[in-house]
C-alpha cells in the first residue's frame, strides 16, 4: 500500500521501519493552508541521506493532502524513480548509481546542513523526493471540462513534469496545480518505463540536443578551412548511471536519424566497471574506462588516445569538481562542456578563474520542456528509444534498494513500485 504528501510540514506519526499500512486507517483532517484545503491525511515515504552516522535513511509519516486543485488533478502513484535531486536544487537530477563513486563525500556535506528524522526535526520532502513519478489519474479539478481537460480523463495512465515547488512523489497522491504539467503515456509503453523520463531522461535529451546546436556552430566556424572542415566533431559522455545511459541512447538514435552520425563521434568515460559493460551494449559508441585508481595524467591520455585528440564538446554526468575537471583537460582549447543547471551552480565558481584563463566554456543545461518531455514519450513508446537496465522494487525494500545503490549493486536505474495496476 503506497503513502501520501503534502506541501505542509505536520506530522502526527513517526517511524523507522514500514509498517503494515492495510491495518493503519487513514485518518480524516480539516487543516487551512493559505488556499490550500486539506482534507486526507495519509502516508509519505521519506528516503534521507545515507551516510555513516544515518543507516536506517527510509521513513513513514502523515502527513495531510490538498484537494484536487479547480484546474489540476492528483495522481495516484503507481512507480517512482529512486532520483537524486534536492529539494534546494543544489545537486544533481542524476540516479544514485551515477555518482554512487562519489557519495560518501557527498552525504557527509548534506548530513551536516540537512535537517532530518535522524537529526533534528522533520523538514519538507526528502532528499530523495521522487521527482520521477508514473501513476492514473485519481481526480481532476471541479472547474475541468470538456474544452480544458487537455484530453486528459480519470483513470489515465500519466507521467508528471518536474515543475517548479513539485511535490514529493514518494507517496499515494500527487497534487498537480495545472494539466499542462500532466503528460499522458500510451497503453503499450510500461508504466515502470515511463517513470524514468520526467527528469533523468528529459535531462540527458535536452543535453544530447545543446550537444548537437553546439556542433553545428563549431561546423560552422570551421567551413572557412577546407581541412578543418573535413573533421568529424568529438562528443565525450561521461558518467554511467541513469543520465549517461539515456544520453547515450538518446544521442544514438538522435544522431542517426538527423544524419549527424556522418559528422559525429560519441564516446563515452565510464565511472565503474559495471558501467563499461552497459555502455558496450551500444555498437556506435566507443568506450574509455575512468579507473579511479590512476592518476589524472593518465586518464586524460587514455581518453585522448581513444578519442583520438582533445575531444570538442564533453556532456559531464560525473557532477564532481574531479570529473568536471578532468573533462576540461580531455577538451579542446574552443571547447564546451554541459553540465546540469544544479552541478553548475554549485561547481561553476570553482571554475571561474580557470575559464578566464582558456577559451573553454560550461554550459548549464535546464531539465528540458513540456514538449520534449511530449516527444520523449513518444520516441520511447514506439521502442525507437531503448531504456537503459532497470529493476523495479516494491516500496516497502526502499531500504534495502538504498543500501544497494550506494553499493552499486543495482545496474541502470531502480524503480520503486506502490501499487499494482497491470
Amino acid at each position: 500500500m503506497p503513502v501520501d504528501i503534502c506541501r505542509v510540514t505536520s506530522v502526527s506519526k513517526t517511524t523507522n521501519s514500514t509498517p503494515d499500512i492495510s491495518q493503519t486507517p487513514l485518518s480524516t483532517v480539516s487543516i487551512t493552508n493559505g488556499s490550500c484545503i486539506m482534507n486526507k491525511l495519509c502516508r509519505q515515504l521519506s528516503i534521507e541521506s545515507p551516510g555513516p552516522v544515518v543507516k536506517n535513511c527510509v521513513f513513514n509519516f502523515f502527513v495531510p493532502i490538498e484537494d484536487t486543485p479547480a484546474l489540476g488533478a492528483r495522481i495516484e502513484i503507481v512507480c517512482a524513480g529512486a532520483c537524486y535531486r534536492r529539494r534546494d536544487r543544489s545537486a544533481s537530477f542524476s540516479s544514485m548509481s551515477s555518482v554512487a563513486s562519489d557519495l560518501s563525500d557527498y552525504c557527509a556535506s548534506v548530513a551536516s546542513s540537512q535537517s532530518s528524522p535522524a537529526h533534528a526535526a522533520v523538514r519538507e520532502g526528502s532528499l530523495f523526493p521522487g521527482f520521477e513519478v508514473a501513476g492514473v489519474i485519481e481526480s481532476l479539478g471541479n472547474e475541468i471540462n470538456e474544452e480544458n481537460n487537455c484530453g486528459l480523463h480519470i483513470g489515465q495512465r500519466v507521467i508528471v513534469y518536474p515543475f517548479e515547488e513539485a511535490p514529493a512523489g514518494y507517496a499515494e497522491l500527487l497534487v498537480v496545480p495545472d494539466l499542462k504539467y500532466v503528460v499522458p503515456i500510451p497503453d503499450h509503453l510500461p508504466i515502470s518505463v515511463a517513470a524514468m523520463l520526467p527528469t533523468g531522461a528529459l535531462l540527458a535529451m535536452n543535453a544530447v540536443f545543446k550537444a548537437h546546436d553546439v556542433v553545428i556552430e563549431m561546423l560552422k566556424e570551421r567551413s572557412s578551412d577546407a581541412n578543418d572542415s573535413k573533421k568529424k566533431c568529438k562528443i565525450l559522455i561521461v558518467g554511467t548511471g541513469g543520465l549517461a545511459l539515456w544520453a547515450v541512447r538518446i544521442a544514438s538514435y538522435h544522431f542517426a536519424s538527423t544524419g549527424a552520425n556522418n559528422y559525429i563521434d560519441v564516446t563515452v568515460a565510464s565511472l565503474r566497471d559495471e558501467g563499461f559493460r552497459l555502455a558496450t551494449e551500444m555498437k556506435s559508441v566507443s568506450v574509455v574506462q575512468w579507473n579511479e585508481c590512476l592518476y589524472e595524467p593518465q586518464l586524460i591520455e587514455r581518453t585522448q588516445n581513444m578519442c583520438g585528440g582533445p575531444v570538442d564538446v564533453v556532456i559531464d554526468f560525473g557532477t564532481t569538481s574531479r570529473s568536471l575537471h578532468r573533462s576540461l583537460h580531455c577538451l579542446s582549447k574552443v571547447g564546451v562542456v554541459l553540465v546540469s543547471e544544479e552541478v553548475a551552480e554549485r561547481l561553476l565558481p570553482k571554475f571561474s578563474r580557470l575559464l578566464s584563463e582558456t577559451q573553454q566554456k560550461i554550459i548549464p543545461i535546464p531539465t528540458g520542456s513540456i514538449k520534449q518531455l511530449h516527444d520523449l514519450v513518444n520516441l520511447v513508446a514506439e521502442k525507437k528509444i531503448q531504456p537503459p537496465p532497470y529493476s523495479v522494487f516494491p516500496c516497502e525494500q526502499a531500504s534495502e534498494v538504498i543500501q544497494k545503490l550506494c553499493n552499486s549493486e543495482i545496474p541502470g536505474r531502480a524503480i520503486l513500485r506502490f501499487r499494482d495496476i497491470e
